[in-house]
């Protein structure tokens, strides 16, 4: 696991820092779209290192893997319009009980969606990979997830309150 933390540091460290170099040069959506790219090869290999698969468990594993890296995307883009959702309550002032509201059940309702997806692909992955596997992957995913959003919230103030 340790090589977990390494790579997962890396890219999260990288993200900013290719983001900043490439805006000088191209569109901001090609280098989006090509850091985008690198994380997520970042993140396949080090699943593939930490999940000691077979050839025949690759086989199965891999698609599956590919069909919730999807999913998981769009969760992602709503998690994304909640947190630009509250920047903008939050450049405004104290945020009105009524967007606060619509902004925490938003919040909430992406991280249930997150919570089914998980038990949605751990059954999809029942009988392609052992149960132990499987419990292992939803770790490495837990991790890096947890990652990214402490990451994420060391820059999100608190809600304003009136």
């Amino acid at each position: 696991m340790l090589r977990l933390r390494w790579i997962l540091i890396a890219s999260l460290a990288a993200l900013p820092a290719q983001a900043q170099q490439a805006s000088t040069s191209e569109k901001p959506a090609d280098n989006m779209d090509i850091v985008l790219a690198k994380v997520q090869a970042d993140k396949k290999l080090l699943v593939a290192d930490n999940m000691n698969l077979t050839e025949s468990e690759a086989k199965g594993f891999w698609p599956v893997y590919d069909s919730y890296q999807k999913d998981l995307g769009a969760i992602n883009d709503r998690l994304g319009k909640t947190v630009s959702a509250y920047a903008d309550a939050f450049n405004k002032g104290p945020i009105p009980d009524d967007v606060a509201t619509k902004l925490t059940n938003d919040y909430l309702q992406v991280e249930q969606d997150e919570v089914n997806l998980k038990k949605t692909y751990a059954k999809k992955l029942t009988g392609v990979i052992p149960p132990a596997k499987i419990a292992r992957y939803l770790q490495i995913e837990t991790k890096i997830r947890s990652a990214i959003k402490f990451d994420m919230s060391k820059n999100i103030p608190l809600v304003k309150v009136q």
